[in-house]
């Protein structure tokens, strides 16, 4: 056996920390996740600073903050030349140390067949994306079946998009990303170290459970947190709106608590169907003699509201939009809880620490605490999007939006945010040092950002090769001289 762990990360889309029984959900039971928590790490504050699916994935498979890689939505993508910039994903840097890398499930990618390093790939894309031939098509085209929109089924309008899946358990994509995931273990598992990241679809957007997990009792669902009148009514306005296009199609004007109690019980149905496939990949561990030599890490790029402030999805900085699960199964590691703020992105330092890599100083990466690899403590998460920046210090979170909508909230006595602060006179002197904090942040990111297009270090003014005709302008410049 190799001395070098195996490393899987479980990368489940869009599920909220507190619809797991291990963060203390009691409508729920997940066993199979909270058993990885009972062997291992599990962060109380973990958050995504960039709670869109593509940015979060991007700084994830880079180790860079949105800011730097410049993807601050799901438009936007990597360059294709980021090799050239001096960057490296984490799958590449594993591979040059002697790990098979693998992903599984859905990673969306530009174009949706990239590999940026991973080595074997079977694809399973957002279940949004009808159109792309990927292996999940392929398994279902053999069937003579095929994905449907969330339209082509009964009760997807008046629900909001609770429905109940038309393809068979067997063939629903959760189902088949996790089966594919125990084949690569169990064909590819002892061959030497791995690295496999897992992305389920699920539990995003359709709720759409098969009739086997669809049992959960919408009156059994904690009840969505109230929305605040004048809070953030723009960002509600483009909630509706961006639901409105053709990928979802859902009008969510009317939003009343049966919906949300509904979503909210179908979604549950998805995250008891994804703890069932963590099951059987532990299993297929197990049964390979690997589980004592294998690291699992299981997170997600965003949470989603689920009716809470009377929004749906994600994409702000609420915490059910931007609070993650993030547990580290460690082999023979007693259950601990970690109360320290971490970014989803430190996932990235952690697998090459793990893996015995170093990370590259260039990284905004940095190791998660508690796993017995020296790393700095943040001190606070700055959250950016294109619609939105966000400074949250541990205590207290000030998001300021494109709307014009700002808030402030201190979550330690107002962890639902109910009770925006922005015009609070006892609150005047931490808003300007926040927002002080914030922008001189933000700007520093934004220089950063433009390494690439950087002419020089430092002054060119003595530099005679410069004075010469035909001086050539590096370009890109690389990551490092930023």
């Amino acid at each position: 056996m190799s001395s070098q762990p195996n490393l899987v990360f479980l990368l489940p889309d869009q599920l909220r920390y507190d619809f797991l029984s291990c963060y203390g959900a009691s409508f729920i039971d997940t066993p199979h996740i909270d058993a990885l928590a009972a062997e291992g790490v599990r962060y109380e504050r973990a958050y995504s600073a960039h709670p869109v699916c593509v940015p979060a994935r991007v700084s994830l498979i880079s180790g860079l903050h949105a800011s730097h890689t410049g993807v601050l939505d799901n438009g936007q993508f990597l360059r294709p030349d980021y090799a050239a910039c001096g960057l490296q994903t984490w799958s590449e840097i594993l591979n040059a140390a002697g790990y098979y890398t693998a992903a599984v499930g859905k990673m969306h990618f530009y174009p949706w067949d990239l590999r940026l390093g991973f080595q074997y790939r079977v694809i399973a894309e957002d279940k949004r994306w009808l159109h792309i031939r990927d292996d999940y098509y392929h398994f279902l085209h053999a069937r003579g079946l095929r994905r449907y929109h969330g339209n082509e089924h009964a009760g997807y309008h008046e629900n909001k998009g609770a429905i109940i899946n038309r393809l068979p358990w067997e063939c629903s994509v959760d189902h088949f990303v996790g089966q594919e995931a125990c084949r690569f273990i169990r064909e590819h598992g002892t061959d030497g170290p791995f690295a496999l990241m897992v992305g389920f679809p699920g539990p995003h957007c359709p709720y759409d459970p098969t009739p086997e997990y669809a049992t959960f009792d919408p009156a059994d669902m904690p009840p969505a947190v109230p929305e605040v009148p004048g809070d953030t009514p723009k960002l509600r306005e483009q909630t509706i709106a961006g639901n409105r296009g053709p990928w979802n199609g859902v009008d969510y004007s009317e939003f009343t608590d049966a919906h949300k109690a509904k979503i909210r019980a179908h979604c549950a149905g998805l995250v008891k169907a994804i703890d069932d496939e963590v099951g059987a990949i532990v299993a297929a561990l197990r049964e390979q003699g690997l589980w004592e030599n294998t690291i699992i890490v299981l997170a997600s790029d965003h949470g989603d509201y689920l009716g809470d402030h009377n929004l749906i999805g994600k994409g702000h900085f609420f915490e059910a939009s931007c609070h993650v699960p993030m547990i580290v199964r460690l082999p023979g590691q007693a259950a601990t809880a970690r109360n320290e703020l971490v970014e989803l992105t430190d996932v990235t330092a952690t697998l090459l620490a793990l893996a015995g890599c170093e990370v590259p100083a260039y990284m905004d990466s940095i190791p998660l605490p508690g796993l017995g690899v020296a790393a700095p403590q943040r001190e606070c998460i700055v959250g950016q999007l294109a619609g939105g920046w966000s400074l949250y210090d541990g205590a207290w979170r000030l998001s300021k939006y494109a709307t014009g909508e700002v808030t402030l909230f201190h979550l330690e006595e107002d962890p639902h945010e109910q009770h925006n602060r922005i015009h609070d006179p006892g609150c005047r002197e931490r808003l300007a040092a926040m927002d002080a904090a914030l922008t001189r942040t933000i700007m520093q990111a934004m220089q950063e950002a433009f390494f690439d297009r950087r002419v020089y270090i430092r002054d060119l003014s003595q530099d005679p090769w410069f004075g010469r005709e035909g001086w050539v302008r590096p370009f890109p410049r690389r990551v490092q001289d930023r």
